[in-house]
């Protein structure tokens, strides 16, 4: 059986398009192309030396990144391209989430193959064997879905409104960079929040991205386990970002803390990605991402849900429920209200 060559120029351009958003990774972690952009043009020696890298390393990837079109020859110097100039971290817009998911996915495809003989799942460790990915985690997110959730979700939930009318206090289990809650408290002014997160790497960017934007003194970041999370008052509003999935083995204990956590009248805002109900709706490209995502989901011995799933866990602790969706339907918003 042979392989044809329409199918397997098909795979070689796939495969480019693979190397290239590696190279760029590489920019973006190690900051050459905001090094670069501040230079305007630089060789690759005076390069590595602004951004603190070795000169060899730097002058093999000033190459590469030549070959795929983001650095142009400018009379013996290096200078970004338009689409170099795309993937600084601090553009409008910025191509920065490609790279870095690129690269975890190929980290969590390496993960993968190795234990699918075994079944062995080792959990969120994972996310943090790569010491280059694991800052990028919160920024690629931020990036991601920032824009949605101000543009779409904020306008559209009445709950963030009545928290910030009574002054009320936002929890964010799971936060993260702590994005969703700077957002949250840079729209709604008397809005107070906290969030919570596993890893110390997360609550360190939370922490000063909330201190750069001038709201320290309204938010507030700990590490911490979401399964021993307490609070010495009820709060307003507990929000899980992409992050109810994680936690889902223990569904009972996590519902009965956020139920409990409530004031009265005080909602339950949970966001995750829409598992389809039919696998066909998989093939859409805008699912396949989704797709791959479970697989490495499970690597971390977790899967996506249907909003269904979370709506029944809801109504069985009696909160009140309401479903939202968003992005073409490939984002849910589930919100539980608790009766006052």
């Amino acid at each position: 059986m042979s392989v044809s060559q329409e199918l397997r120029e098909q795979v070689m351009g796939q495969a480019q398009g693979a190397l290239s958003l590696q190279v760029a990774f590489i920019g973006v972690v190690n900051a050459l192309f905001s090094r670069l952009h501040e230079l305007g043009a630089a060789g690759a020696a005076e390069l590595a030396q602004a951004a603190g890298m070795d000169t060899g390393y730097v002058t093999r990837w000033c190459d590469v990144a030549y070959a795929f079109g983001y650095l142009e020859d400018a009379q013996g110097k290096f200078a970004l391209t338009p689409l170099g100039v795309g993937f600084l971290p601090e553009a409008s817009g910025t191509l920065m989430p490609f790279a870095v998911h690129s690269v975890l996915s190929a980290h969590m495809a390496e993960r993968a193959a190795g234990l699918m003989p075994s079944g062995e799942r080792p959990g969120e460790k994972v996310l943090a064997e790569r010491a280059t990915i694991l800052p990028w985690f919160g920024p690629m997110l931020e990036t991601m879905f920032g824009g949605l959730f101000e543009r779409e979700i904020l306008p559209r939930l009445p709950a963030y409104g009545e928290v910030d009318a009574r002054g009320g206090i936002a929890v964010d289990l799971g936060c993260g960079n702590g994005w969703y809650l700077r957002k949250l408290a840079a729209r709604y002014t008397r809005l107070n929040g906290i969030g919570l997160d596993g890893f110390e790497e997360n609550i360190r960017q939370a922490g000063a991205l909330a201190q750069q934007a001038g709201l320290a003194q309204r938010l507030s970041f700990r590490q911490g386990d979401i399964h021993e999370f307490t609070i010495e008052e009820p709060v307003d509003l507990i929000a899980m970002n992409r992050a109810l999935h994680h936690v889902w083995d223990e569904k009972e204990n996590v519902f009965r803390i956020l139920k409990e956590h409530l004031s009265p009248g005080g909602v339950a805002v949970i966001w995750e990605p829409h598992w389809p109900a039919q696998r066909s709706a998989l093939r859409h490209p805008s699912r396949r991402g989704m797709a791959f995502q479970n697989l490495a989901e499970h690597v971390q011995g977790n899967h996506f849900l249907r909003p269904s799933e979370i709506e029944a866990e809801f109504t069985r602790v009696g909160m009140q429920v309401e479903t939202y969706l968003f992005a073409n339907d490939n984002e849910a918003v589930v919100v539980g209200r608790k009766p006052a």
